[in-house]
């Protein structure tokens, strides 16, 4: 079976979707034209399309001018009502599924649906591209022929209504096609377990002496379920124990902070390629070997617009079809999609590296950043100084968070940074010292504010007892799946809910 399926994926992923993705790259602005009028089309007898007088809507600019962009605030009264099993509203029939956010832009839950379409011709369809973008980079490659480790979420029955909600991970397990199945491991019910501790050592028993070529997941998570699989088997080396091991596909969270300890655990050489997928859509895939830019994903069933981050608190800001998109500008992401998002900003902002094809970074958050100060620091930032600092200072980082320190009559203001070290540096002074120039020289606003400390002063620098996070995570019931520690904050709910755990434990 595996050398069949081998065969398979090797042959007709590359013939076919290799072409598709190429087709993409090269008729863009076409592709993207074409799929707006389908999604309107597939709508037009919905309530929302209806009230839009979708019918109507023949070009692009009809759309923008008719349709308000949305937050989720803004569609929460519309999906609890899809939520109790109303049909034909935000997009044709009845949607099932719905992927619950893990709270990193607020502390409250979202409830994003997920529609068979939006499985099938986004989710799936992009896992397909990435293994074919895979192989096409990687010709001998043998990764069919073992298993692929998943970490998933876990998922539950909204009893009175009958509709299901959950991490989008165990949405895509769950309904997961026959053919992913035969090379996964865990088994369904295991990755799909709801205790992430006791799931953890299920899957490191289940996969410990199988024959293991590829991992998925946040690589977070993964860094902490490898270590425990290397305790658990009392090896030094994972190719110890998967000697066939190839490939990382990761996403969620920044590689750069992860790297060194990654690089530990291994004696050979990784493939390591990020993805960009949240609850809302599976956006973008690393298409080349070691180049961290992500091909944008044009024809899975997501629509984009793009709002300047400068402009993204106006009334009515300036946005953007991809036509229209500059290289090396931040913009906020705004999307149309066939589960029935229609001008949803996302809460990510990404920067534009190549036009032809598109490809982006991920620059950060529109609500993850600092800007008590006029400072406008981005997670972006944030992780290029703190790999300058860890790289100067010889120290590897684990988990960090960050948030003002407001100024009063006596003293000026500042960012608080809590760090839990791998390996700490030497001297934790000039480590600050690194980490504010670095600051300083990516940042002009930064640097502007930080003059004279007269209005910021320089980092405070809180080290976290090992193991901190976790615990943290842990008590705020967010351990697994696709949650993360929120990087940055521009209030300080997470640094003092954080500090009082720290405190409450000495």
């Amino acid at each position: 079976m595996i050398k069949y399926l081998s065969g398979y994926f090797t042959s007709t992923f590359l013939k076919k979707r290799i072409k598709n993705i190429e087709f993409f790259m090269r008729y863009p602005i076409e592709i993207q034209n074409q799929l707006i009028n389908q999604l309107i089309l597939y709508a037009k007898n919905t309530e929302f399309g209806k009230k839009y007088g979708f019918r109507d809507i023949k070009k692009y600019q009809q759309f923008s001018e008719r349709i308000p962009i949305c937050k989720y605030s803004d569609l929460q009264s519309v999906i609890n009502r899809i939520r109790r099993g109303e049909k034909n509203i935000l997009w044709p029939g009845e949607v099932k599924w719905f992927a619950r956010s893990s709270g990193t832009t607020n502390e409250r839950s979202k409830y994003i649906p997920v529609t068979k379409l939006s499985m099938n011709a986004c989710h799936y369809k992009a896992g397909k591209d990435m293994l074919s973008i895979y192989i096409h980079n990687h010709p001998k490659t043998k990764i069919f022929f073992g298993k692929a480790v998943r970490l998933g979420g876990s998922y539950e029955l909204h009893r009175k209504y009958n509709t299901f909600y959950g991490d989008l991970s165990s949405i895509l397990i769950k309904n997961m096609p026959f053919w992913v199945e035969n090379i996964c491991v865990p088994k369904k019910k295991i990755a799909l377990m709801s205790e992430w501790e006791k799931k953890l050592e299920n899957i490191v028993k289940e996969t410990g002496h199988k024959d293991v070529r590829i991992l998925l997941g946040v690589c977070s998570w993964l860094l902490i379920f490898l270590k425990k699989l290397l305790k658990k088997f009392d090896k030094k080396k994972i190719n110890e124990i998967w000697p066939n091991i190839e490939a990382i596909f990761h996403g969620g969270v920044y590689l750069k902070p992860y790297i060194h300890q990654y690089e530990k655990l291994f004696d050979k050489s990784i493939n390591y390629y990020d993805v960009y997928s949240a609850s809302e859509g599976f956006f973008a895939i690393q298409d080349q070997k070691n180049v961290e830019d992500l091909l944008l994903l044009l024809n899975h069933g997501i629509f984009y617009e793009f709002i300047p981050t400068e402009e993204i608190d106006n009334t009515e800001p300036k946005i953007f079809s991809i036509e229209k998109v500059e290289l090396n500008k931040n913009y906020a992401l705004v999307i149309s999609t066939n589960a029935g998002l229609w001008r949803y900003v996302v809460g990510d902002t990404v920067r534009f590296t190549s036009l032809s094809p598109y490809r982006i970074s991920i620059s950060g958050r529109t609500t993850h950043y600092i800007n008590s100060f006029g400072e406008e620091l981005i997670v972006e930032n944030a992780e290029k100084a703190l790999n300058k600092a860890c790289m100067k200072t010889n120290s590897i980082i684990h988990e960090y968070t960050a948030g003002p320190v407001y100024m009063n009559q006596k003293n000026s203001g500042a960012h608080e940074w809590i760090i839990e070290f791998e390996k700490h540096p030497r001297n934790l002074c000039d480590f600050r010292n690194i980490l504010d120039n670095e600051l300083k020289s990516l940042n002009s606003d930064y640097e502007i504010k930080r003059y004279k400390n007269i209005v910021l002063g320089p980092p405070i620098i809180y080290v976290a007892r090992n193991g901190l996070f976790y615990d943290w995570l842990k008590k705020n019931k967010k351990l697994g799946g696709q949650n993360k520690v929120p990087r940055l904050s521009n209030d300080r709910r997470y640094i003092d809910s954080i500090l009082k755990m720290e405190k409450n434990k000495v």
